[in-house]
């Protein structure tokens, strides 16, 4: 009898200690499962920057809640909020993204309604442009709740990459209802410009930095875009006011760099935009800087430069278009600017390749329509350009880069031109 107690004690014991095993394992892997992607390293002054190490100690603390208490939500979306914040200042969307993404997946597998997650990732989807994915997620949140700002934001961006240009000044009245505030006034501006009105543009993106924090990043980029907006009016002092302004708020802001670099191309001191461009790039390696020096590089004469620059960029493009096109979840649409880019090697076939397949996703959008346009123009074949440029035409945008291709577009096949 006394033997029977022993074993069956032994069995117990022994199964029990299984159990626990096991349930361990499935705890650890738990919190591997939503331990995110860590923080890299900052480059440039943002590295040196007090917001850097409270952003550092922020991610920090809240990856640590995340593994302790793998179902404290609260935690997934702070991490959530400082990638993507993190991503505005470094540029490094992608990796950002990803991140971000999976802290805002893992909320959503808990409470599949939960609203902040799913405003995340109609925000992310935006960043990935995959618009007609972030609208119908928002869409999803406003119905939850209809009396948040930032969610009428995500539409008015989704809407106006889509070409529904109605829908987003709709959607930028409810939201500036809402809340008036930098979010909204920069919206406001944006559609103001797109409508054709700089000078209204430029009102409503005063009231922006005004209503920011200077030296935040979402103010020093409401002023840096201010300065485009005087740039669209040939303003270049205030233009060049607003970039030098930025870059004392903000020391070392990429942003700015670029839009000196701007005002020394139009100067045509060629060599103080290179180096602001390479200021820029210390803080953040982005395309579109690359994209301006192959400019510089050859309105300046030097072909070889711009062209094996040309060549980076491309190759550059196109691993993140083939990531996208075997993960549509983690990759980032990139064929509007693969087209531009092919056009600066006078790559036509592959221009028109990639400004189809972006036409084709949202063929209501202007800036796509100037893109294909623009292609065509190249090509010679003036005639199918004129349908998409007069598309490109329908807000009455006073772009100047936009009026300059029309202009050519209409000359080319006799069509009256009235911008």
């Amino acid at each position: 009898m006394k033997k029977n107690l022993i074993y069956t004690l032994c069995v117990a014991f022994f199964f029990a200690s299984v159990i626990f095993i096991i349930f361990n394992y499935i705890q650890n892997k738990k919190r591997d499962a939503v331990v995110p992607l860590t923080l890299k390293e900052r480059k440039g002054e943002s590295a040196k920057s007090a917001e850097w190490d409270n952003t550092r100690k922020m991610a920090a603390y809240y990856t640590e809640v995340a593994r302790k208490t793998p179902d404290n939500t609260k935690a997934l979306l702070a991490l959530a909020s400082i990638f993507i914040q993190e991503s505005r200042v470094t540029g490094d969307y992608i990796y950002y993204d990803a991140a971000a993404m999976s802290c805002a997946n893992q909320v959503l597998d808990r409470d599949s309604m939960n609203f902040e997650a799913l405003t995340i990732k109609a925000l992310i989807h935006l960043s990935q442009h995959h618009f007609s994915d972030g609208i119908a997620v928002a869409e999803k949140a406003q119905k939850i709740n209809p009396y948040n700002a930032f969610v009428y934001g995500i539409l008015v961006d989704g809407n106006v990459e889509m070409g529904n240009y109605a829908a987003a000044v709709e959607n930028s009245d409810k939201m500036v209802s809402i809340r008036p505030d930098l979010r909204s006034y920069s919206r406001i501006s944006y559609l103001r410009e797109i409508h054709g009105d700089n000078e209204g543009a430029i009102e409503a993106m005063k009231l922006a930095v005004e209503a920011g924090v200077a030296g935040d990043e979402p103010t020093e980029w409401a002023r840096v875009h201010l300065g485009q907006l005087y740039e669209n009016i040939n303003d270049l002092s205030s233009a060049e006011m607003c970039y030098r302004m930025s870059l004392e708020e903000r020391p070392g802001y990429a942003f700015a760099f670029a839009g000196m670099s701007h005002i020394a191309k139009a100067n045509k001191d060629y060599a103080k935009a290179i180096q602001y461009l390479e200021s820029a790039e210390k803080s953040m390696s982005t395309v579109s800087f690359k994209e301006d020096l192959v400019k510089i590089y050859r309105e300046s004469g030097n072909e070889d430069k711009a062209a094996n620059l040309a060549k980076k960029v491309i190759n550059e493009m196109e691993m993140v278009a083939e990531k996208a096109a075997k993960d549509p979840n983690a990759g980032h649409y990139t064929d509007k600017e693969l087209a531009m880019a092919y056009l600066e090697v006078k790559d036509y076939d592959n221009a028109l390749k990639h400004a189809l397949l972006e036409y084709n996703r949202r063929p209501q959008n202007i800036d796509v329509n100037e893109t294909l346009a623009w292609v065509y123009y190249n090509r010679g074949e003036y005639q199918k350009a004129l349908p998409y440029m007069q598309v490109a035409m329908k807000t009455k945008s006073k772009s100047p880069v936009l009026i300059s291709r029309a202009a050519l577009v209409f000359k080319q096949t006799g069509t009256v031109f009235n911008p």
